[in-house]
């Protein structure tokens, strides 16, 4: 006796989204994904060593031991229509040759920021404004860092208004869930936007 596999219809299939997780080196991408992923999330993190002395910017995360190499990937089912996938990308200028690859079919990003070196997100938020992919900005809220409203990151990073800015603390599976969830709507409301 052979078994058919039943039939999925179209309303049955989870939507798909890509979504990238940027900033700047030390920002807490890695983390991010690690706490959200529903699935043993994939890194491609290897030890700092004494040859990226004077490449690598360690100024205000100088016990960061590790970095991404290449990607970070997690997986995440908001409801039984829709699965993002999450891809990390690297901090270090010698690796943003990568972003380009890895924003291929992407509908959306979070740029992660940490307010003790706010200008290493310039280039994430450069990137995806000149590629017109929507993005919103996380605040991520380490220990010891200097607080700061909504509206000083949105001015400090130049922001247009329309671009969602949030305070977060990634370490902590909910509130990157918020994050993602903003994100969601943020493009839900550029698409709806756009019809009318």
């Amino acid at each position: 006796m052979t078994l058919k596999p039943k039939p999925v219809t179209p309303d049955q299939l989870a939507m798909s989204v890509k979504i990238l997780i940027a900033g700047g080196f030390g920002v807490g991408k890695t983390t991010m994904v690690s706490s959200i992923s529903e699935i043993t999330p994939l890194h491609t993190e290897e030890l700092i060593t004494e040859l990226s002395a004077g490449v690598d910017d360690l100024v205000g995360v100088e016990d960061k031991k590790t970095t991404t190499v290449a990607l970070d990937f997690g997986r995440i089912t908001i409801d039984h229509t829709l699965v993002l996938y999450l891809f990390g990308t690297p901090g270090q200028d010698r690796f943003w040759f990568l972003w380009d690859e890895l924003s291929v079919g992407t509908l959306g990003a979070v740029v992660l920021t940490d307010t003790r070196r706010l200008e290493s997100s310039f280039a994430a938020v450069d990137f995806f404004e000149n590629r017109g992919i929507p993005f919103i900005v996380g605040v991520n809220c380490f220990d010891n860092a200097p607080r700061y409203s909504v509206e000083q990151v949105r001015d400090a990073l130049d922001l247009e208004p329309h671009t969602p800015v949030h305070l977060c603390d990634v370490r902590r599976r909910d509130s990157s869930k918020d994050i993602l969830i903003n994100l969601v709507e943020y493009l839900i409301y550029r698409a709806d936007a756009a019809l009318r």
